[in-house]
């Protein structure tokens, strides 16, 4: 794959994860998904170009992270939510009968909510560190594309990603990361083909 075919895909896979984001698309997930495939493509071929492994390596790792984390999240958030279900007597086959919390104190029922209150938090604990794990291997693939490119908008948006994970604890980093998915595909765009230095000509004998 030539430098051209890669910076192209790259370009055109942050845009589709870029536009992906918003809810005006009935495959939104799946224009997401496109264009992450399309940018580890375009990383490994970057990756090969330049002949320096840790922009696809540390970009793989970044993106399992960050998909592990979404599991593990998810999976205590799940386990939280059917034990509170649980715990006030409701299940799928009742979940729409209110008599059901007949034989349940509102104190107890104030209880497990606050429980499951605190199962959320920890979900979305645990979801913050791995996106700080991502961010910090994808910063590092990052720049090692603005070091081996001279492109310092990869390097920008690194550090972008990385605040934007640290600030999802308070729920405003998504918007930084989005935002840095645009620097992302600009950065792809201004990458130029490195031409190789004139050589020196021979000194004339004396």
């Amino acid at each position: 794959m030539n430098l051209e075919t890669s910076k192209n895909l790259g370009g055109v896979g942050a845009i589709l994860m870029f536009i992906g984001v918003l809810p005006l698309f009935a495959y939104s997930g799946i224009i997401s998904l496109v264009g992450l495939i399309l940018v580890l493509i375009a990383m490994y071929g970057l990756a090969s170009y330049y002949n320096e492994s840790g922009i696809f390596n540390n970009a793989l790792y970044g993106v399992i992270a960050a998909i592990v984390g979404g599991v593990v999240g998810a999976v205590v958030l799940v386990a939280g939510a059917m034990n509170f279900f649980a715990d006030i007597g409701l299940s799928l086959w009742n979940l729409q009968d209110v008599s059901a919390l007949s034989g349940i104190s509102q104190d107890l029922i104030l209880t497990h909510i606050w429980d499951f209150i605190a199962i959320i938090l920890v979900a979305w604990v645990i979801l913050v560190v791995f996106a700080i794990i991502a961010a910090v291997l994808i910063r590092k693939s990052l720049g090692a594309m603005s070091s081996k490119t001279g492109v310092g908008l990869f390097g920008t948006t690194a550090l972008l990603i990385l605040i934007g994970a640290v600030l999802m604890i308070i729920f405003i980093g998504a918007l930084l990361i989005w935002i840095a998915l645009l620097l992302l595909a600009v950065a792809f765009f201004q990458i130029k083909p490195q031409h190789a230095q004139p050589a020196m000509s021979a000194a004339a004998p004396t």
